[in-house]
């Protein structure tokens, strides 16, 4: 509509400063011209994804996990977990799941660390809460997930949660280029920095 020229408008009328003899014959016969068609298919468009987003329900999700960390060998290491996404790629992110009806944060995220890893770890400190948006079976879904730092206690590495593709002990030296996600490589920084501080 903004390229038209004003006699072409359909909507212009006399106090849009017209007369009677510049309008275009309006009738049957009249054709649409191309403007006309354009004008219609803008006015009548799907609504943009954005838009279909925003009239999805919406629902909050909270989950919880954590960096355990062994320092039985010459260099600390940390347990992370390799999952696939949907192209295939196996990613490597902190252990962590959905906090269960009567769980805290916190006891949700050391069961989460021990049934993805197969390590039994005792919190040592927070680590903050990364949040993030995503689509699932037609809903917008907030998901927050706290985070916790641990020293490993028990266990044995393991990858026999059927959500873990694999698991792997990494020093921390290494942590930042092989966490696939940024805010979670934000949360390794500051965990190294505590157990720097600490110890």
């Amino acid at each position: 509509m903004a390229n038209m020229l004003p006699e072409e408008s359909p909507h212009l009328g006399a106090a849009s400063g017209t007369t009677d003899a510049a309008k275009p014959e309006v009738g049957r016969d009249r054709r649409p011209s191309p403007m006309d068609v354009i004008a219609h298919r803008r006015e009548t468009a799907a609504p943009t994804s954005s838009a279909v987003r925003q009239r999805m329900p919406r629902i909050d999700e909270f989950s919880a996990g954590g960096l355990v960390v062994s320092t039985r060998g010459a260099h600390p290491a940390a347990a992370i977990i390799g999952r696939n996404d949907r192209r295939g790629r196996l990613l490597w992110s902190l252990p962590k799941g959905h906090i269960e009806a009567g769980e805290t944060a916190l006891e949700a995220a050391v069961r989460e660390v021990e049934e993805e890893t197969g390590i039994i770890g005792e919190v040592v400190a927070p680590l903050g809460k990364i949040d993030y948006w995503f689509v699932a079976d037609g809903r917008r879904v907030h998901k927050t997930v706290t985070h916790f730092l641990m020293t490993a206690i028990g266990g044995e590495l393991s990858d026999e949660d059927a959500e873990v593709v694999a698991v792997e002990w990494v020093p921390l030296d290494n942590l930042g280029r092989r966490l696939a996600y940024a805010d979670e490589r934000r949360i390794a920084t500051d965990a190294i920095r505590i157990l720097a501080e600490t110890a």
